[in-house]
C-alpha cells in the first residue's frame, strides 16, 4: 500500500490544508468466479493493495479531485455535478457522488487526492477500491456512516449506472467489509456475509499473467447470456429456479439434453462453482488447508474447460506453480481471459515459490510475470 503520510503531505502541498485520510484495499477472489449474477457464492479476500484518498474542505463551491496515478486534476461546481461518464478515471469517483446525490445527500465543496497501487487491467479491483475509498472519504467529510453492505450497494451503482461497467457486487463489498487475515463469503442473493480465518502461516501469492486477451468484453456478455439461457430451460421444469443458484447437478443430469452444449458447460461450472465455494469457506474454519487447495484446483479446471474464461498463459501459471515447494492450490482469480493467479502457499515457502513461479513462466512464455506476495488485508477505513 501507498504510504499515507506521503498522500498527506501532497495534499498539503497541493490544497494548502491538512486532510483525513482514508484508505480501500483491491480483492483477490479465492474461489466462486461468474457466480455473482447468478446470485450465487462468492469468497474474496482484501490485499494489501489499496487506494488511498484523502480529502478536506474547500469554502468556492467546486469538488476538486486530484489523481496521483495520472498526475491530472479535475473540477466541477459541486451543485451541478456530470450526470454522465466522460471515458476517464475521473467517472469512478464522479459516479459515487452522482449515486450519493441521487440518494439526496448534498455533496459538499471538496478537495479529493487519489493515489494507489491496485495494478490496473490485473482483475484486482481497481476501480472498486477507487469508488470505496472516494465513498469512505466523502460520508467521513459529510459525518456520515453509512454500513459496509450499503456503502458497497452504493459503489457497484456508481459503476452500474454511471460508469456502465455491468459489474456484480463482489468487488465493492469486499472492500467496503473485508478484515484482516479473513477471506469472506458472500451470498450474493441477500449479501449476508460470514468470515473465515486464513491461517497465520499462508500467504497469498498473486502472479499477473501480463496478458489481457480482447475476447474479454464480448466473451463475459456471452458466457453469461449461455448461463440464463440454460437457467431458463431449466426453469420450465422447475419453476422455482430463477437464477442457477438454485439448480443442482442433478437437474443437469435430468435435463441437461435440452440445453445446447455451451450453455450446459456454463451451468455446470457455475453450479458446481457455488458448492466448491461454500466447501471451501467450511475447509478454512476446519484449518483444513488440503481440502481448500483440491477445491481451488478444481475450481480452475471448470473455469477453464466448462466457462471456457482461462487461455494459454494463465493454464501455464497454474501449471506451474504445481510442484513447487509450499503450494496450497493455485487458480485463475478475476473476470477471465488473462488477469492473475491466486495462489496460496505456506509463509515460508513464498519467497522461493514467487522467484521460481516467475523464473518458469519467463522461460514457458517469454513474457515476464509481476508476482506480489500479499495477505488478507482490513475493508475500508480511515487513516490516523
Amino acid at each position: 500500500m501507498k504510504d499515507p503520510a506521503a498522500l498527506r503531505v501532497l495534499h498539503e502541498n497541493r490544497y494548502h490544508i491538512t486532510p483525513h485520510i482514508y484508505v480501500a484495499p483491491g480483492r483477490v477472489n479465492l474461489i466462486g468466479e461468474h457466480t455473482d449474477y447468478a446470485e450465487g457464492f462468492v469468497m474474496p479476500a482484501a490485499i494489501d493493495f489499496a487506494t488511498l484518498a484523502a480529502v478536506s474542505p474547500r469554502g468556492d463551491g467546486q469538488v476538486v479531485i486530484y489523481a496521483e496515478n495520472f498526475g491530472e486534476e479535475r473540477a466541477y461546481p459541486a451543485n451541478a455535478l456530470p450526470t454522465k461518464a466522460s471515458g476517464e478515471w475521473s467517472d469512478y469517483p464522479l459516479g459515487v457522488l452522482a449515486t450519493l446525490a441521487g440518494e439526496g445527500y448534498t455533496i459538499p465543496a471538496m478537495s479529493l487526492s487519489l493515489w494507489g497501487d491496485v495494478p490496473l487491467g490485473s482483475g484486482l479491483s481497481s476501480s472498486a477500491a477507487v469508488e470505496v475509498a472516494t465513498a469512505t472519504a466523502v460520508t467521513g467529510l459529510m459525518g456520515l456512516t453509512i454500513p459496509g453492505p450499503k456503502l458497497a450497494r452504493l459503489c457497484q451503482r456508481a459503476e452500474n449506472e454511471f460508469v456502465g461497467a455491468n459489474c456484480g457486487i463482489m468487488d465493492q463489498f469486499i472492500s467496503a467489509n473485508g478484515a484482516e487475515d479473513h477471506a469472506l463469503l458472500l451470498d450474493c442473493r441477500d449479501l449476508s456475509y460470514r468470515l473465515a480465518p486464513i491461517p497465520a502461516d499462508m500467504a497469498l501469492v498473486i502472479a499477473n499473467t501480463m496478458v489481457k486477451h480482447s475476447v474479454a468484453g464480448s466473451g463475459y456478455t456471452t458466457r453469461r447470456a449461455q448461463a440464463e439461457e440454460a437457467c431458463a430451460i431449466l426453469a420450465t421444469h422447475r419453476p422455482e429456479i430463477r437464477f442457477l443458484r438454485d439448480a443442482t447437478v442433478a437437474d443437469l443430469e435430468a435435463w441437461g439434453h435440452e440445453i445446447p452444449p455451451n450453455s450446459l458447460k456454463r451451468a455446470r461450472h457455475i453450479i458446481t462453482e457455488n458448492v466448491r465455494t461454500v466447501a471451501a469457506s467450511e475447509a478454512l474454519l476446519a484449518n483444513d488447508m488440503p481440502t481448500v487447495g483440491r477445491l481451488m484446483h478444481e475450481a480452475h479446471v471448470s473455469y477453464s474447460k466448462d466457462f471456457e474464461a482461462s487461455c494459454e498463459e494463465a493454464d501455464t501459471m497454474v501449471d506451474l506453480a504445481q510442484d513447487l515447494p509450499g503450494l496450497i492450490g493455485a487458480r485463475l482469480t478475476g473476470g477471465g481471459f488473462g488477469g492473475c493467479t491466486i495462489n496460496v502457499v505456506q509463509k515460508e515457502h513464498a519467497v522461493e515459490f514467487a522467484a521460481a513461479l516467475k523464473e518458469r513462466y519467463q522461460k514457458a512464455t517469454g513474457i515476464t510475470p509481476e508476482i506480489h506476495i500479499c495477505h488478507a488485508s482490513a475493508g475500508a477505513h480511515s487513516v490516523s
